[in-house]
């Protein structure tokens, strides 16, 4: 029975204590992450390159088995700037490009797909006819193709 009671409050003690370290340190990489993400645009770098820099730090501070998805990550660094209005005010202009239209995005890809598709195959064609032009030309000498020889 004793043991029973001692293995319980372990349990108890590591249930109230694992909880809070993972949200403290969730709450701490979101919060550094948005710093790292609008201290950065706000110095005048480029989207991608802010975005790389906080949402690799954000991944290596969440410990555990599973790394958080980018758009888990986009989604903490927005609510940390729209939670923090006073510290991060100057951040919020840029959050649009956080959350792109995924949509959009699929279609402008499938639409150069197609391009580069269409451009091979023009490209392809092309090279078609000409070998086809080189062995027709091969078959005339240059005697049959003047007309003005009798």
């Amino acid at each position: 029975m004793q043991r029973f009671k001692q293995k319980k409050l372990i349990l108890l003690t590591l249930g109230i204590f694992t909880p809070w370290t993972f949200i403290t340190s969730k709450v701490n990489a979101s919060t550094f992450g948005a710093e790292i993400f609008c201290t950065m645009r706000d110095g005048g770098n480029d989207h991608e390159s802010s975005w790389d820099a906080a949402y690799t730090y954000i991944k290596k501070q969440r410990g555990g088995l599973f790394k958080v998805s980018p758009k888990n990550a986009a989604a903490q660094i927005t609510e940390t700037v729209i939670r923090e209005r006073e510290k991060f005010g100057y951040c919020i202009e840029y959050l649009d490009n956080l959350h792109p239209n995924r949509k959009l995005l699929r279609n402008l890809e499938k639409e150069k797909e197609a391009k580069e598709k269409e451009e091979k195959e023009r490209v392809d064609k092309r090279k078609r006819l000409e070998k086809e032009l080189e062995e027709t030309n091969e078959d005339f000498t240059q005697e049959s193709i003047d007309r003005y020889s009798y």
